[in-house]
């Protein structure tokens, strides 16, 4: 971590917390895999909880996005998101099994323990709180398949929310940022720059840059 980065106390983590977090690191969901049994986790989780979640497939339906509201009926809301899938670690040295969501000297060991399966789990875990919680709106979960490898599914989960007429105040997505908040994100916009006569070519590109 740079050393310009400030420490902040941290609220030890719940053991419902910590113990979901285990359970979704010892689940394989490389990108290359199916991330049903995680996706499959959750909703009967929240169906418990009698939220009822949408779930979006891929075309051969191995993999899921799953989008839930707690709070239905309350307007707009808040999207905790996070992707389920990981990179893999072939050819990689780890001290511990990549999968054996261990924990050491207070910290979780495994890939996807960052990066983001500790966030889905702390947002699991705090759903019966979200559901008790008197705030004037919703609070959704959108958890996507395949953003390591392109951001696949997070396409279909947005179609999916436009479909149902979710339009939510603002999203908080789990990525690891050294407990700093990072407020958007990097991103592209094409610009088309076009050849003119003197003075057209800046003029163009001026206007393009001042609509993004």
């Amino acid at each position: 971590m740079p050393d310009n980065v400030p420490m902040h106390p941290v609220k030890p983590l719940s053991s419902r917390s910590l113990d979901l977090a285990k359970t979704f690191v010892r689940m394989n969901t490389v990108s290359a895999n199916s991330n049903l049994a995680l996706i499959h986790f959750i909703r009967d989780e929240l169906l418990a909880l009698g939220v009822k979640s949408r779930l979006s497939y891929n075309s051969d339906k191995t993999k899921a996005n799953l989008f839930a509201t707690l709070g239905e009926g309350k307007p707009a809301g808040i999207i905790l998101s996070g992707h389920t899938d990981t990179v893999p670690w072939d050819g990689q040295d780890w001290s511990e099994d990549p999968l054996s969501g261990v924990v050491k000297d207070g910290c979780l060991y495994g890939r996807g323990s960052a990066d983001m399966k500790s966030f889905i789990a702390l947002a699991l875990a705090h759903a019966p709180a979200f559901l008790a919680s008197p705030a004037p709106f919703a609070i959704h979960f959108a958890f996507s398949y395949d953003e390591e490898v392109g951001c696949f599914g997070v396409r279909e989960l947005i179609a999916d929310m436009r479909d149902a007429g979710v339009k939510p105040l603002a999203c908080i997505i789990g990525e690891p940022t050294s407990m700093v908040p990072a407020i958007a994100h990097k991103g592209g916009v094409p610009l088309l720059l076009l050849r003119a006569r003197q003075g057209g070519a800046f003029v163009a590109d001026t206007q393009v840059r001042q609509r993004h």
